[in-house]
């Protein structure tokens, strides 16, 4: 059974200088988004979004997994097509997530044709769903702040 939230992954590789990111383009609706899923009951966010990130790209347990503090309310209507959860029940939150990769290469299931990496700036024009840019940004602002504070701790 469909637990009462959305999840969403951001697949990134760093790079030597840059971060690239995944982005992928919906089969039925022809659009760029990250990996985005419902939770099933039973599990926490987190476990939700390991598994589609498995289920929709082959991408497994080795990989970090960085929870964001994007999330966005989605119109139940617009996730699951009705009121699913009880007529009561307008807005689901969808969690994001980053998660680090170490190989380019993702095995694709149905709901997706391809996958392109792609640079930040590339991705924010690509995406459809403005929760996907603000995840990205997001994202993208830790990974720049981390590496910036590393440097600067190198230099000392």
């Amino acid at each position: 059974m469909r637990a009462p939230y959305q999840v969403l992954v951001i697949p990134f590789i760093l790079k030597e200088h840059r971060v690239e990111y995944a982005i992928l383009k919906r089969s039925d609706m022809n659009y760029w988004q990250g990996i985005a899923g419902g939770g099933e009951k039973g599990e926490n966010p987190e476990q939700a979004a390991r598994r589609e990130a498995f289920e929709e790209t082959g991408l497994g347990e080795d990989c970090r997994l960085i929870q964001l503090d994007t999330v966005t309310s989605l119109p139940v209507e617009h996730v699951v097509g009705h009121f699913l959860w009880g007529e009561e029940v307008f807005v689901i939150p969808e969690y994001s997530f980053g998660l680090e990769v170490y190989n380019q290469r993702l095995n694709l299931s149905k709901e997706h044709t391809t996958y392109r990496w792609v640079s930040y700036e590339d991705a924010i024009l690509e995406l459809k769903w403005d929760s996907n840019k603000t995840a990205l940004w997001e994202l993208h602002t830790r990974l720049n702040k981390h590496n910036h504070q590393k440097e600067n701790n190198v230099k000392l």
